[in-house]
């Protein structure tokens, strides 16, 4: 198993404004010792200029797309991506990849279709055009994408998964494939307010049945997923209270078999501010 690294999945570091702020923001998180910073690739046809512009406004901190579309980005596109930042920042950028959602895709030019399939097809073209499988990581869920993500990549970044995924997904991996889980997080001690800045994020993402299927392989159900998720299925996704409540609920991914894990702070849904004051408190207890 990879060492134990720390790390931040955060849409600010697309959807914020000002390059200077971003650029800011990743200098920050560098100083305090995070190891990547995670981030939407968005579904444009190409691998947003952000993530080079962070890397090349820091020294040593790695850079991931989480995720880029298998469905929108072109293989060539995000191997030329992969190629020229590996080039000038080497080994600081790695390659998240994902088969996306049916929701998602219909009404574009691609159709949905056969996921697995279309992954296998995707990572064909990476290796002809010259990548290795060190340079991407799969969004796998299930145990064929797992799998998938084993064989021919550097392992797995699930998003919004419980910690009973984590533990499935390392048997799955093996021992030495990197694991990297998103943990979405709520630095707020009162039940009520910290349930509905969850909610605010679990709603669209239960909306979505790659996510609820899985869950249901977990034994949730349908009256879980209903309002925005049940209290027990909330609290079995985020870690929310103290800072020590928060960040016990994010070891007990390491406990399960994490190697690394990407920590996303909700605010609020104001993916245009980056929450400072909550990174650097994590920080202080977790690296």
């Amino acid at each position: 198993m990879a060492q134990r690294r720390v790390s931040v999945w955060q849409p600010f570091f697309l959807a914020g404004d000002s390059r200077t702020a971003v650029v800011d923001a990743a200098r920050e998180l560098e100083s305090l010792g995070y190891s990547t910073i995670w981030s939407s690739a968005g579904f444009g046809s190409h691998v947003p200029a952000r993530f080079r512009e962070i890397l090349d406004g820091t020294t040593d901190i790695g850079v991931a797309t989480g995720i880029a579309s298998i469905w929108h980005v072109p293989a060539a596109d995000a191997a030329a991506f992969t190629d020229s930042a590996t080039r000038d920042h080497p080994d600081r950028f790695l390659l998240g990849l994902g088969a996306s959602h049916a929701a998602v895709v219909d009404g574009d030019s691609a159709k949905y279709r056969k996921p697995y399939s279309k992954m296998v097809e995707y990572i064909d073209a990476l290796d002809a055009a010259g990548q290795t499988p060190e340079q991407r990581v799969l969004a796998a869920l299930g145990p064929k994408m797992l799998k998938l993500a084993r064989d021919r990549s550097a392992g797995a970044h699930p998003y919004f998964t419980t910690v009973e995924h984590t533990v499935a997904a390392r048997a799955a991996l093996g021992p030495d494939a990197l694991l990297a889980p998103e943990v979405a997080v709520v630095l707020d001690d009162d039940p009520a307010t910290a349930r509905a800045t969850a909610r605010q994020y679990t709603t669209g993402y239960l909306a979505l049945p790659n996510y609820t299927n899985n869950l249901r392989n977990y034994g949730w159900t349908d009256a879980d997923f209903a309002d925005g998720g049940s209290d027990r299925l909330v609290d079995a996704l985020i870690p929310w209270g103290s800072i020590d409540d928060v960040t016990a609920g994010i070891e007990t991914h390491y406990t399960a078999g994490a190697d690394e894990v990407t920590i996303q702070v909700l605010n609020g849904g104001n993916v245009g501010e980056f929450p400072a004051e909550e990174f650097r408190a994590l920080a202080g207890v977790l690296i």
